[in-house]
């Protein structure tokens, strides 16, 4: 027998079943912790204990969908999975989109426990063996090992170096996925509170009816649902460094918000009375123009001028080509990890297509290309895996006009066709964009294209508008 090792902590208020169960995994070579109830099964995540909890869904007090949302608030990467009978597998099924691994419906054949403890054993070795290769990147890498040779990157790197130390706060502009948050880490690496906390926030993934309980927090009580004391991302990046990525995105009334607390380094929580003192180092980040957006009245100047204390521009990756290569070889190498292969390398003609890519998605999209070229590959990857194809609208302008001529046949219309067709093209082009831009968000693009949630809604639907690699999402 394989010595597979692994801690399973099993909730279930049915002894029997529970017994049965640490009976099963034990027999497998892994430890059976038992727990009669929710609250004890938390106690024992609490310590450190379990790689993998099983949590029956129905239990008296806390019942397996509570435990589950509280033990990974404790442990994001411990994997659970739940417990229940046949009837309830739509809820299962519904606690898996709310983060469960898997389920077990009763009754169950012991193989298929056993098929879905060690998948789920395997993933959390996985994703531990991922973080650790992030955290040697974000903390153990050199910028310079981090951004690539190039001499661009080298500006970015000596302007992190400059203002790291400093206290100032620093706008840092640049394209989607060029690594606006990779320049916001080096700089609190770089820092004096390289230590204390980095919290990120995507401003434009948070709902603007939430975006003030994320940052600021709130009392139990202050709004319908708010059962409990909660910190905000501001308060938790006390003495350490806050990182606000797409601030551009943010509502009017939560920047005058914003803007208070940086002047008065104090807060107050939704729904409290009492001032909260934070110190925090203020990074922020947008593709988009903001001293554009001050001027058209849909970004607050004097907020803009308190966080601009420092600029740093990031070119886009086709400006930077040194780099490619050297970054190619970096994704490649974590991919042979998480995919568990042993890719060699990249074909010369690879090279020559990576160079003469514009790669609109910067390295964002660089990552993804060579991580699924990883997963196709058998020993070196070629341009079959790599699949580029430079589309009409990564082409130069004067390219563009001349494809969209050919395509929407001009010649043969007359002058009040041509600029009907033109505009629908060109409208389905700039939301493709945008949705490309916002990773597929239809609600970050109706606010980056300044239209209301519906118009885009329609429109995406008018025109079949697809992202390839990406789901749209509302």
């Amino acid at each position: 027998m394989s010595t597979v090792r692994g801690r399973i902590l099993i909730a279930d208020d049915d002894h029997e079943m529970a017994q049965l169960l640490g009976h099963l995994v034990h027999r497998q070579g892994l430890t059976p912790l038992l727990a009669k109830d929710g609250t004890e099964a938390l106690q024992l995540v609490r310590a450190g204990d379990p790689d993998v909890l099983l949590a029956d869904l129905r239990m008296p007090g806390m019942d397996g969908m509570e435990l589950m949302r509280k033990a990974k608030d404790l442990d994001p990467e411990l994997p659970v999975v739940l417990i229940t009978a046949f009837a309830e597998v739509r809820g299962a099924v519904d606690a898996i989109h709310a983060g469960a691994h898997d389920f077990l419906a009763k009754p169950f054949e012991n193989h298929e426990v056993l098929r879905v403890v060690l998948r789920a054993l395997n993933e959390r070795r996985l994703r531990l063996e991922l973080k650790h290769l992030a955290d040697h990147v974000h903390h153990v890498l050199s910028p310079r090992e981090t951004f690539g040779p190039s001499e661009a990157a080298g500006i970015v790197i000596a302007a992190i170096e400059r203002v790291a130390k400093s206290n100032f706060s620093v706008v840092i502009v640049g394209e989607t996925g060029s690594g606006k948050e990779v320049v916001a880490r080096a700089i609190h690496q770089a820092s004096k509170r390289a230590r204390l906390p980095f919290i990120p926030v995507d401003c434009g993934a948070v709902p603007e009816t939430l975006i003030e309980s994320e940052l600021f927090g709130h009392e139990r009580g202050a709004f319908t649902g708010a059962d409990q004391q909660t910190v905000g991302k501001i308060e938790g990046a006390h003495m350490g460094t806050l990182f606000l990525d797409e601030i551009s995105n943010m509502p009017m009334a939560s920047q005058a918000k914003l803007l208070r607390v940086l002047q008065e380094k104090t807060l107050f929580r939704l729904g409290g009375a009492k001032p909260i003192h934070v110190d925090v180092r203020m990074l922020t980040a947008s593709g988009r123009d903001l001293e554009g957006l001050c001027q058209s009245g849909l970004f607050r100047p004097d907020l803009y001028f308190r966080l601009n204390e420092f600029t740093i521009s990031i070119p886009p990756l086709c400006e930077r080509k040194e780099d490619i290569p050297f970054l190619a070889k970096r994704f490649l190498d974590i991919a042979n990890i998480e995919l568990s292969k042993s890719i060699k390398g990249f074909s010369p003609s690879v090279i020559e297509a990576m160079l003469a890519y514009r790669w609109p998605g910067n390295v964002r999209q660089l990552r993804s290309a060579v991580r699924r070229a990883v997963l196709m590959a058998e020993d070196v990857i070629t341009e079959a895996h790599l699949g580029l194809n430079q589309k009409p609208s990564e082409l130069p302008a004067e390219d563009q006009l001349a494809t969209r001529s050919s395509t929407l046949g001009w010649d043969d219309l007359p002058l009040r066709e041509i600029l009907r067709r033109n505009t629908v093209h060109l409208e389905r082009q700039v939301i493709t964009h945008a949705l490309r831009k916002t990773d597929g968000n239809k609600a970050k693009a109706a606010r980056l294209l300044q239209v209301d949630y519906k118009t885009i809604h329609s429109k995406v639907k008018e025109y079949g508008i697809q992202i390839e690699g990406e789901q749209l999402r509302d």
